[in-house]
């Protein structure tokens, strides 16, 4: 059995985070419970597998998040559970240029097909809507 003082300490930098902290320290979430919920939903997958919360991530491991209808695919870079500003969080992870191309196409896929639908005629304003009250004697 070995003793505490016989173990090596690790670099905090390659010391195995909890997933659910790891995506909330890289800013994928804005808070732990979102990362839990959205582990618990399906909406995370580490290394092709569907994980618990509390599974340790590894440096190299990849990170497959869904948010909304895009999905992104990163390798973890760095380790930390603590929250810090974005340009740090941007260091944690590198995502793959696969999953860059994949969202840019989706993103304008959903721009063109915004083109097509035009908007509802209940959307105009509270002045066009007096206007066409008053012109229909309704006033």
């Amino acid at each position: 059995m070995h003793k505490r003082s016989d173990r090596t300490p690790e670099d905090p930098g390659t010391a195995p985070v909890r997933l659910d902290k790891w995506l909330w320290a890289a800013r994928f979430f804005k808070t732990r419970a979102l990362a839990v919920e959205a582990i618990a939903g399906g909406k995370v997958l580490c290394n092709g597998d569907r994980p618990k919360p509390a599974r340790d991530v590894r440096v190299g491991d990849e990170v497959r998040v869904r948010m909304g209808p895009y999905e992104h695919v990163v390798v973890v870079r760095l380790l930390t559970p603590r929250r810090g500003p974005a340009s740090e969080a941007a260091l944690m992870y590198e995502e793959t240029a696969a999953s860059v191309a994949a969202r840019a196409l989706l993103a304008a896929q959903l721009k063109a097909a915004s083109a097509f639908n035009p908007q509802a005629s209940w959307t105009d304003s509270k002045k066009d809507r007096r206007d066409v009250r008053r012109v229909r004697g309704r006033d």
